[in-house]
């Protein structure tokens, strides 16, 4: 998770103090032992960010010599697991380095962040416990400790970590958005809201932010509260795309199908691809001579001729519907027995009989199947008695 990856950042330099550990990085001298070159070469290249030579070079470690420093050994070995995702590799060496006397309570900082990955959330916490003074520096390790706790149902415990945190780093505003999802995700909607709308006054909010409350607001069904929220993002980040069409299909959930075309379209101004969006939700509305002005603008011609063969038939305007039958031919689109059908319809009721079977003995489908012999059976009563179909 992205905390994680942010705890890595943070405790990078931290980690040179194990690095450094007993008398630092030295180069290597005539005097000085093979272990000892073997266990600095790797710190160096773990420093630089090369996991996989530090491994190489820590095999030429023989951990059999007294002189070896076992701590130091586990420690590096296990922090180049850690970085190339080995999380189990990497937790075996840590703990090894603490039964061989690894002092440097960074380590548990790195054990945290491995047992959560590993989902062993109650050795997450204990691990963060046993911290020192690193749980009260970072904030990020007291949002893993929460969210060890929210993983363990303990929502008590997982709130109050970061109602902890927010008093120990009262600018740092994470904690409460964090606290906003705690709500939104126990149905405690109206306290989301509100503490929503204090995180996004206060902490000069991003469009992320806005979408993220927005949506997990949206995704609860408590619309209403999702819109006041989208809204006013929407006055501050106009030209924001996922803005917009998170807003619309907020609208589209409460059957606002005007409002949610309105916006598609002002969105079609910056992404143009979302036009079709626009002239469906239109057409769904009933709005079809709207919906098939903002069809010419359309550019992929599959997505134009299929949405223009729709509108038509809304429009109950069969003639101009039946005289598509070349373009989609020529886009493939006749390939998708419905819109075979919706042609072989159009044909019918344009009173083009001739042309309808060749398009009925393509389908399929059982219930287009079913469709097809209906419309048989209505061409043969039309042949007989052609005054019922005027």
């Amino acid at each position: 998770m992205n905390y994680l990856i942010i705890i890595k950042q943070i405790y990078l330099i931290i980690a040179l103090v194990i690095l450094s550990y007993y008398g630092g990085v030295a180069s290597a001298t005539a005097n000085e032992s093979q272990p000892t070159d073997a266990i600095e070469l790797a710190a160096l290249m773990l420093r630089d960010g090369h996991n996989d030579r530090a491994l190489m070079a820590l095999q030429n470690v023989n951990l059999e010599d007294s002189e070896t420093d076992l701590a130091r050994f586990y420690t590096l070995q296990g922090l180049a697991y850690m970085n190339l995702n080995d999380s189990v590799a990497a937790k075996s060496n840590l703990q090894l380095a603490l039964k061989n006397g690894q002092q440097d309570k960074v380590i548990f900082v790195y054990l945290a962040q491995i047992y959560y990955s590993l989902k062993e959330y109650q050795n997450t916490i204990q691990a963060i416990s046993k911290s020192g003074d690193h749980l009260h520096k970072n904030p990020t390790l007291i949002i893993l400790k929460a969210q060890a706790y929210w993983q363990l149902e303990n929502t008590d415990a997982a709130i109050n970590a970061l109602n902890v945190g927010k008093n120990i780093f009262p600018n740092d505003f994470r904690f409460l958005r964090r606290k906003v999802f705690y709500f939104v995700q126990l149905g405690l909607y109206q306290e989301a809201t509100r503490l929503g709308k204090q995180y996004l006054t206060l902490s000069k909010a991003t469009a992320e932010d806005y979408i993220a409350i927005g949506n997990a607001l949206r995704l609860s069904k408590e619309y209403q509260q999702a819109l006041n929220i989208l809204e006013i993002a929407r006055l501050q980040f106009a030209n924001n795309e996922t803005l917009a069409k998170l807003l619309a299909h907020t609208y589209l959930d409460q059957g606002k199908l005007n409002s949610a075309a309105f916006i598609l379209e002002q969105a079609a101004l910056i992404n143009s691809d979302l036009i079709s969006e626009a002239a469906e939700v239109y057409r769904r509305a009933g709005r079809f001579h709207k919906a098939l002005l903002l069809n010419e603008r359309v550019q992929d011609q599959k997505v134009k001729f299929k949405q223009r063969l729709s509108i038509l038939l809304s429009l109950q305007q069969y003639e101009q519907a039946a005289n598509m039958e070349a373009s989609l031919y020529r886009n493939g689109l006749l390939e998708d027995q419905n819109i075979r059908y919706a042609l072989a319809y159009a044909l019918f009721s344009s009173g083009r009989f001739s042309a309808v079977n060749k398009h009925l003995d393509h389908l399929k489908d059982a219930e287009l199947f079913r469709r097809g012999i209906e419309l048989r059976r209505l061409m043969e009563a039309c042949e007989t008695e052609p005054w019922k179909c005027v």
